[in-house]
């Protein structure tokens, strides 16, 4: 049976209280302090006696309660009773959570309508063998069926380790929260390094950017883990605030266009470092000097992670990630050519050049037309050439003769016309790669971890 006093995330946690038990740990908006280190451990020995003193060890326990000060303390009372925590996001579908639920075989699920309170789930036993987790993260994969993927706190802390130290991010700094908790984004730059580093952070549930502008301003926060969409609407914003302590903006999460980055540099007289890393391995590659000279650059890997070229030779490979923090696996069904042992084989196309990794597409966003494939992010770049054309996602539609055609949805000015746009990119494109449609809208649609779901887009704008 797993014990918690060798937890190497609790050995950690208990270093932070050692430290800085006094010291403030999550801050609102406002600046009014919700809790200290030591009221975060005081909090977990109550929901470990309260709320999870009935279940066995290995039981898996899903958090559904959002950006809410309890994330920390209910994490450590889990890892203190050997259970395994399932974050859900609070916007997930009724449906689709519970059939994470039903995968996962949860034992009980945790939300904060008004109080933490804990619902007992029907559930089968699971035997976790040698490796137990403590974590399992819900991913969608390269299909619509929702699975896990298995974590032990010495690969939560590994990620963690890299990424600060790649990052240069100490306890001094002030981390701003608006992305999700419950992501694997939020869980490695926020969440595990206040708990193992003491890295405290300023809670927000605000995203609408301008509100979140004003508190990134006035809360004096020093880092802001954010997402495109977030950078491209403070750049388009006027009378913005002096933001005189904020020193590291990261952007995770989607690609980051350039033209995104530069507009927010000039504006803010500060750069965007793009992070990449997935919800299997956490933390891949970071743009250290964000150079912003190339279309999804994402610079070198971090600290302890290693990239192999599955394909040396080739204008853009998959690539093999060797890290420490990659996880034992997904669940409930492995695949172990992808995922396990230390290694993960993402499905996106890599480029590599002197400086660092550009991101040019993924293998499951590729469009089959007449067995030739079209990769959707040369097509965007094209569409990005136009002039008039703020954003652009390609993506695929069912075709009859073709198996797959190739359409595009796009935000743009006034005066921008379908018809200009297609002579435009049969100029620059190859027959097959040039859209069969393009649909104008007011913004590009995103999910709350600032992702286009292309599926989705396919799905609206079949007809």
């Amino acid at each position: 049976m797993k014990s918690a006093s060798s937890d190497s995330l609790l050995g950690a946690w208990n270093g932070t209280l050692a430290r800085v038990a006094d010291g403030p740990a999550i801050y609102d908006t406002s600046g009014e302090i919700l809790r200290s280190f030591r009221d975060i451990e005081e909090e977990a020995q109550g929901y470990e006696r309260e709320l999870l003193g009935e279940f066995r060890s290995g039981d898996v326990i899903a958090i559904q309660i959002g950006n809410h000060a309890a994330s920390p303390a209910l994490r450590l009372a889990c890892l203190r009773k050997c259970l395994v925590a399932l974050p859900l996001e609070r916007t997930i579908a009724a449906r689709e959570r519970d059939v994470a639920l039903e995968i996962c075989h949860a034992a009980a699920i945790i939300d904060a309508e008004k109080t933490v309170a804990l619902r007992k789930l029907a559930h089968e036993k699971i035997d976790w063998g040698a490796n137990q987790p403590v974590l399992l993260k819900l991913t969608s994969g390269t299909t619509a069926a929702p699975r896990a993927i298995r974590f032990r706190s010495e690969q939560l802390l590994a990620d963690c380790t890299q990424i600060c130290e790649t990052m240069g991010i100490t306890s001094r700094d002030l981390n701003f929260a608006v992305i999700p908790l419950s992501h694997s984004y939020g869980s490695s730059n926020l969440l595990t390094p206040l708990l193992t580093r003491g890295v405290p952070m300023v809670l927000s549930r605000d995203r609408m950017p301008r509100a979140l502008l004003n508190d990134l301003a006035h809360t004096n926060a020093t880092v802001f883990p954010g997402m495109p969409v977030f950078y491209q609407a403070f750049s388009e914003m006027d009378d913005v605030p002096v933001l005189p302590q904020l020193r590291l903006c990261i952007s995770a999460g989607a690609p980051l266009p350039l033209e995104v980055a530069r507009k927010f540099r000039e504006r803010f007289k500060r750069s965007i470092h793009s992070f990449y890393g997935s919800s299997e391995c956490g933390g891949i590659c970071y743009d250290r000097d964000a150079p912003l000279l190339d279309e999804g650059f994402v610079g070198q890997p971090l600290l302890g992670a290693k990239l192999d070229l599955l394909e040396p030779n080739a204008a853009a490979t998959r690539v093999r990630v060797r890290s420490a923090a990659a996880g034992d696996g997904y669940f409930p069904e492995p695949d172990e050519e992808k995922l396990g042992r230390g290694i993960f084989v993402p499905d996106d196309l890599l480029r590599a050049g002197e400086n660092g990794f550009r991101i040019v597409g993924r293998i499951s966003d590729l469009i089959n037309v007449a067995g030739k494939k079209v990769n959707p992010a040369e097509v965007e770049a094209e569409l990005l050439r136009f002039g008039g054309v703020r954003a652009a996602v390609v993506f695929a539609r069912e075709s009859v003769l073709r198996n797959e055609e190739v359409a595009a949805c796009i935000v743009a000015g006034d005066g921008v016309r379908e018809s200009d746009l297609l002579e435009f990119c049969r100029g620059r494109l190859s027959g097959w790669q040039v859209p069969k449609r393009i649909f104008f809208v007011d913004e590009i649609p995103v999910n709350e971890r600032g992702k286009v779901n292309r599926r989705e887009l396919a799905l609206k704008f079949r007809s």
